[in-house]
């Protein structure tokens, strides 16, 4: 089992930056594949990021240049850095991993841009 936590949502304005953590329960050197999704009121739960163990980061195309996942191992904790942030970024965004072929996800934490 795998329990991860969100936190560092909040309130932003337009073109601000929050910076979300993802706090995984074991090693993340034991995980092999952790994401972060994001679902907007009315829309489908859709992929922001996913980190892969072997050592790539892959972005969505709308979040590109803007998004970046770090991590730190001594934490169990994965990062993601939003800046620019849009309206159109407003969503609850939850983390998951992969961890011996179970997937896991997070409560999720509450994100919304606005003026």
């Amino acid at each position: 089992q795998v329990q991860l936590v969100e936190s560092g949502g909040g309130l932003v304005q337009p073109g601000g930056s929050l910076r979300l953590s993802c706090a995984a329960s074991v090693s993340l050197f034991s995980i092999n594949v952790m994401g972060w999704y994001r679902q907007a009121p009315g829309e489908q739960r859709e992929l922001v990021a996913q980190w892969q163990r072997w050592g790539s980061t892959q972005y969505a195309e709308s979040v590109k240049g803007r998004f970046t996942v770090s991590k730190d191992n001594a934490k169990n904790t994965v990062y993601l850095q939003m800046n620019s942030l849009k309206p159109e970024d407003t969503a609850v965004y939850y983390c998951n991993a992969l961890y011996y072929e179970q997937t896991y996800w997070g409560q999720g934490t509450q994100v919304t841009v606005s003026s």
